[in-house]
């Protein structure tokens, strides 16, 4: 606990105040005699450093490229591997664990110890992995890399101990499970095969037991051979030789015969009695033609061979579909039953799929029940029991994907009845046709932590446009894919307005309602657009300066001669007929940029709503516009160049116009058509515009001028002119206008050698990258003041924020206020007049106009916040939400009713004046209001800058937390801006992470990590200290099923499955050690012990204080070891001393 104080800081104080807009309706008020001063700021400080530390807690969606599947039938929890070395574990609802191998190498395969509580996982660098499920988090026990053979093929039999490993080379080897090293049993291929065979068979593609004698194993070999070795004798029983290559093999329950699938589409059936030809050769979905020949079918990569008992066996397989057919078809699973053949088409190439049966016992009827089909980009289960064959609803958010993200937003602490009301509205958008049974995946036990189960709320933005035809509007142009991608939300819980900000610079606006309505949207239409005279070239200005008449920069009004026919238009059409909606949101409002001179609507940057004042402002790189949503009205539509007003605190230049016209349109239009990444693939990500690399030099030169938040598409214009700001009177689209107001400031802003963000560049790679590659390669070099010269650029508005302020310096009493940021760091106060009687406020105008500069700062502004002076977070004022459809009250009429969080009213120890918190890309301040004292600053990042920050409550105080593009996650104590954490927690941060990381309140944050996974994260101590008790429980002590007795005869004539003690067979002492050159041991990062003294809680705590302990001890054993040599020395220095005292003691000076 602290107290801070702080004395003016004149230099950054010392900004010029503006001059009140007289149109606005706050006039300035005499400075009140209890204004606060810094000197008067006693905040107590409650956070410090160890508060802080960064945990990941869970991850949402769909496992990004997954590679395998596995399930325990007892335990019933599901595995999927992928092509990054993650895995996933999945049981009941809410049983969600995400785990990483550390080499990231691809898992190629996955085996449960079946009710053991342990999975096997083997990856592409040729490493077998004992993960251990017993535990919260799992953890790797064992691994064993092989190191002169490539796994292929890996089979664990149930309940067994040793797991044979197929190898690229045809050799077979056993692992044993418990101390994972290897046998000294080897089934060579050399063996394996018959001595005259001069071919090599290929690699293991299958291993299995034989269901009637566990001493047999089945090897299957890529050419087409299959052999069946007796691991007692150690000799083969029988070869069968295919001319078509094998994919898999599948036994039938008794034994005595197995189906492999081929390599030409065919599925061929072998009985043990006879193995020199198939019994039965069947091509499922290949037809016989005229001239005889077969028809070419694809491969059948898997198979699986079910029996039941009630009816007929199931032969379910992928693939198989003959060439001719499958040029326009979409993947498929077919499952044959009796004489029944059924396929499913599916959305996406099938990775893996399982067949789910009752018993874990191969040698027993399977009787399956569903199959679990794993795709590139969806996870479905099949419900086998219904002759429809319908899938079940998939409990798990697996669907964020189904569109590619383009940002994210995270509200925590949010109103209680918001969630149910939502699921209610959402549960009647779901899909019907779903299988009644319960989802069969239902092991573990349930996480507190795991947050949200399953999509809650759906809504498309589309449904408000009408949808364009072929060769009709300008949407086509902009965006290749989809013009109604979603670029930036606001939504205010309380009141329950949604605000939309869409690539196609449109703004939509939502009211909640618990009942449908048929209702018209109202759009409005805002012209917001420099005009070609103000690009200015900052070379061209050095080299030639030339003035050109202020006349030629007042912008023509729509219709104009010189605008042309397509200008004054949107982007996109909005429905202009009554519109049906359902219950749930609904669009009350669409506000869209126009076409200006041939050039499009340059991307919004900055969005911000409120609710209790009706107000709704947006912002791009060419100015501000605030929209009255109550009224339906322009309030105000302002270039950024117009906010400065008198008060513009740069000292800017005018230029002639620009001559490359041509050339920035192409850009315009270029880089708005690459705003998705990969134009042959057509997959959409967010604003990898910024990614995109041109050959036009001039385009290169705008694209490094872009600001790494600025979140527009051109960065290269400058301050525009002004644009007409009709204050306090609804502005009325397609009504011509009179004369506009030009006010065009001296020129352009200097560049400075302290560069902003807006002077920061992207490198890339260039060429042959692909996608992933581009993604990740996030890395931005400060521009030089040198380089800087050759570019352009253009102040945008990067963050808006209303709330209660004082407009102007010595105002004695906060009004609605809307403070604005922009890309060159400087901070602008707009106060408002709002009417106060409801009925005045739907008809009076609102006035509204620019007071001045407040502060500037290094680098664009982030984020705003407001606190009292006892250090408190000030809220937005909001309205209580009220249903714009439910039946009105004659007795009672509806009114509006706001919750305001005055400054003034939520403070005891100051009478007047709050805290305003101000972050950039590279520097924080804390200024106090009203008079705009700078009290703190802190320099957050110089080599660096910003992505994201928040002001969040942590433990019951606030802190500013920030994201960095070099990966680090910082945090701030507020008022005091002291740093108490700092943590590398991304080394590589790419743009998907970028544009998607957010922080919230409670210590919790999340990013995109992957195009199709949400990774949620904690960075608060308590949260990490509970973590281990708020997750669920992977493993359930559950006992293993008995096997079913055959009775009397099926036993003697041979029925029941004969079984053989392996460790006979494979332990050393029967077959020796396994040689050291094959394989390499390597002990997990934690023993087992010490899994379980980390894994949390009290006995986490003794291991953690037994090794502080310890190292205690160890550092009180070197003091006194210092001690003793450092007293040995005196004594010998003493001795030295008085020998030489005594030596000299008796002679005269000059004797000396």
């Amino acid at each position: 606990m602290k107290k801070f104080r702080k004395v003016l800081d004149g230099l950054s104080s010392s900004s010029p105040g503006g001059v009140a807009s007289p149109s606005c309706g706050s006039a300035a008020g005499t400075p009140t005699a209890h204004a606060p001063t810094p000197q008067d700021i006693h905040v107590q400080e409650t956070l410090v450093s160890e508060n802080f530390q960064i945990c990941k807690t869970v991850r949402h969606g769909f496992p990004y490229q997954p590679t395998c599947l596995a399930f325990d039938p007892v335990q019933k929890i599901l595995a999927i591997g992928s092509r990054t070395g993650g895995i996933r574990i999945l049981g009941r609802p809410g049983v969600d664990c995400y785990s990483q191998h550390e080499s990231g190498a691809a898992v190629l395969q996955l085996q449960f110890l079946i009710n053991e509580g342990a999975l096997v996982t083997a990856c592409a660098d040729d490493t077998l992995h004992l993960w251990n499920l017993r535990q919260r988090r799992p953890a790797i026990l064992h691994s064993l890399k092989f190191n002169r053979e490539r796994i292929t093929f890996c089979h664990l039999p149930f309940q067994s101990k040793w797991l044979y490993v197929g190898t690229e080379r045809g050799n077979t080897h056993i692992v044993n499970i418990e101390s994972f090293v290897l046998s000294g049993y080897v089934i060579m291929w050399n063996k394996a095969i018959e001595l005259a065979t001069k071919a090599h068979p290929g690699p293991v593609v299958h291993l299995s037991d034989s269901p009637k004698d566990e001493g047999k194993l089945l090897i299957g070999f890529e050419s087409g051979t299959v052999v069946q070795w007796d691991l007692r004798a150690k000799k083969v029983d029988f070869r069968i030789y295919y001319d078509e290559a094998i994919h898999s093999v599948s036994w039938h329950h008794e034994g005595k015969q197995f189906m492999c699938s081929h390599s030409d589409g065919s599925l061929t059936m072998w009985n043990l009695r006879n193995t020199a030809r198939p019994i039965q050769i069947t091509y499922p979905h290949g037809k016989i033609l005229k001239d005889g020949r077969k028809e070419s079918c694809k491969p059948i990569l898997k198979v699986e061979y079910k029996t039941s008992r009630n009816s007929e066996p199931y032969v379910i397989f992928s693939g198989g579909l003959s060439y001719d057919k499958s040029g326009g078809r979409r993947p498929t699973l077919t499952i044959m039953h009796g004489k029944a053949i059924t396929v499913l088409e599916m959305d996406h190439p099938i990775v893996e799929f399982l067949v789910l049966c009752d018993t874990p016992y191969s040698n027993e009827v399977q009787d399956p029940y569903a199959v679990v089909v794993l795709l590139e980009k969806d996870f479905i289960v099949v419900d086998l029991t219904q002759s429809n064959f319908p899938i079940f609803e998939n409990p798990y958010p697996m669907d964020i994907h189904e569109s590619p993200v383009t940002c994210t937003a995270y509200f925590a602490e949010c109103p209680p009845d918001i969630i149910p009301i939502l699921y209610s509205i959402g549960a009647k958008q779901k899909k019907t046709g779903y299988s009644h049974k319960e989802w069969p995946v239902s092991g573990g036990t349930w996480t507190l932590v795991s947050g949200f189960h399953n999509m809650l709320y759906k809504l498309k933005t589309s449904k408000v446009f009408e949808k364009p035809k072929a060769g009709e509007g300008r949407a086509g142009e902009l965006v290749e894919e989809d013009p109604y991608a979603v670029q930036m939300v606001s939504w205010c819980p309380h009141s329950r307005l949604f605000c939309v900000v869409g690539i196609s610079s449109h703004v939509i606006l939502y009211r909640f309602s618990k009942h449908d309505a048929n209702t018209q949207i109202v759009s409005l239409e805002v012209r917001l657009q420099s005009d070609s005279e103000d690009v200015i070239s900052p070379s061209e200005t050095e080299n030639n300066p030339c003035f050109s008449d202020p006349s030629s920069h007042s912008p023509q009004p729509p219709g104009s001669p010189g605008s042309g026919t397509q200008d004054s238009l949107p982007c996109l059409k909005v429905k202009n007929r009554p519109v049906r909606m359902p219950p749930g949101y609904q669009a009350e409002l669409v506000v869209q940029l126009q076409w200006v001179d041939g050039e499009p609507p340059q991307q919004i940057t900055s969005l911000d709503i409120n609710s209790a004042y009706g107000l709704l402002a947006f912002g791009n790189c060419n100015g501000l516009t605030v929209v009255d949503f109550l009224q339906k009205t322009i309030l105000m539509c302002m270039g950024t160049l117009d906010l400065y007003g008198a008060a513009d605190p740069y000292q800017r230049l005018t230029r002639s116009p620009r001559k490359n016209r041509q050339s920035t349109s192409d850009f315009c239009m270029r880089g708005l058509s690459h705003f998705y990444s990969d134009s042959k693939k057509r997959i959409r990500t967010s604003y990898q515009s910024l990614t995109e690399l041109s050959d036009n030099q001039v385009s290169m030169d705008m694209e490094r001028s872009k600001s790494p938040t600025s979140d527009h598409v051109n960065g290269h214009c400058t301050s525009p002119t002004s644009q007409p700001c009709s204050v306090g009177k609804p502005r009325i689209t397609g009504v011509p206008e009179g004369p506009r107001l030009t006010r065009r400031g001296p020129g352009r802003p200097p560049f400075r050698k302290a560069q902003s963000a807006a002077c920061m560049e992207i490198s890339l790679p260039v060429s042959s990258h692909t996608e992933e590659s581009r993604e990740n390669s996030f890395s931005r070099s400060r521009s030089s003041s040198v380089s800087s010269i050759d570019r352009d650029t253009k102040e945008s508005v990067t963050t808006l924020q209303f709330g209660e302020s004082y407009g102007r310096k010595g105002n004695a009493l906060p009004t609605a206020c809307l403070w604005v940021g922009t890309s060159l760091g400087v901070v602008l106060l707009l106060p408002i007049s709002i009417p106060t009687e409801e009925e005045e406020r739907m008809e009076e105008p609102i006035t509204m106009g620019p007071s001045g500069t407040v502060l500037m700062l290094k680098g664009s502004v982030l984020r705003f916040a407001f606190l009292d002076c006892g250090g408190a977070l000030i809220q937005s004022p909001y309205e209580v939400w009220r249903d714009p459809n439910g039946p009105e009250d004659p007795d009672r009429p509806r009114r509006r009713k706001l919750v305001n969080f005055s400054p003034s009213s939520s403070q005891e120890a100051c009478s007047d004046g709050h805290l305003a918190v101000v972050c950039s890309e590279k520097q924080a301040k804390v200024i106090l209001m009203p008079t705009q004292a700078v009290l703190f600053t802190h320099n957050i990042t110089e080599s660096s800058f910003l992505l994201r920050a928040d002001v969040v409550s942590v433990c019951n105080s606030v802190c500013l937390a920030c994201f960095c593009a070099n990966g680090h996650i910082m945090t701030l104590s507020l008022p005091s801006l002291r740093p108490l954490m700092d943590i590398n927690y991304l080394p590589l941060t790419d743009l998907r992470i970028a544009r998607t990381f957010v922080f919230t309140n409670g210590g919790q944050a999340l990013y995109l990590s992957s195009p199709t996974e949400i990774q949620r994260l904690t960075y608060s101590q308590e949260m990490t200290d509970n973590l281990q008790d708020m997750l669920g429980e992977l493993f359930t002590p559950i006992e293993t099923p008995e096997a079913q007795n055959k009775g009397f005869l099926k036993g003697f004539f041979g029925g029941n499955a004969q079984t053989f003690d392996r460790e006979e067979l494979f332990g050393e002492a029967a077959a020796g050690k396994a040689s050291r050159s094959l394989a390499q041991h390597i002990p997990g990062p934690m023993g087992l012990e010490n899994m379980k003294a980390a894994a949390g809680g009290v006995v986490g705590d003794l291991a953690r204080a037994r090794i502080a302990l310890d190292q205690r001890g160890e550092r009180l054993g070197e003091l006194e070891e210092r001690t003793a040599l450092m007293m040995n020395s005196a004594e010998t220095f003493s001795t030295h001393a008085h020998q030489v005292m005594l030596k000299h003691k008796d002679k005269k000076w000059y004797q000396l």
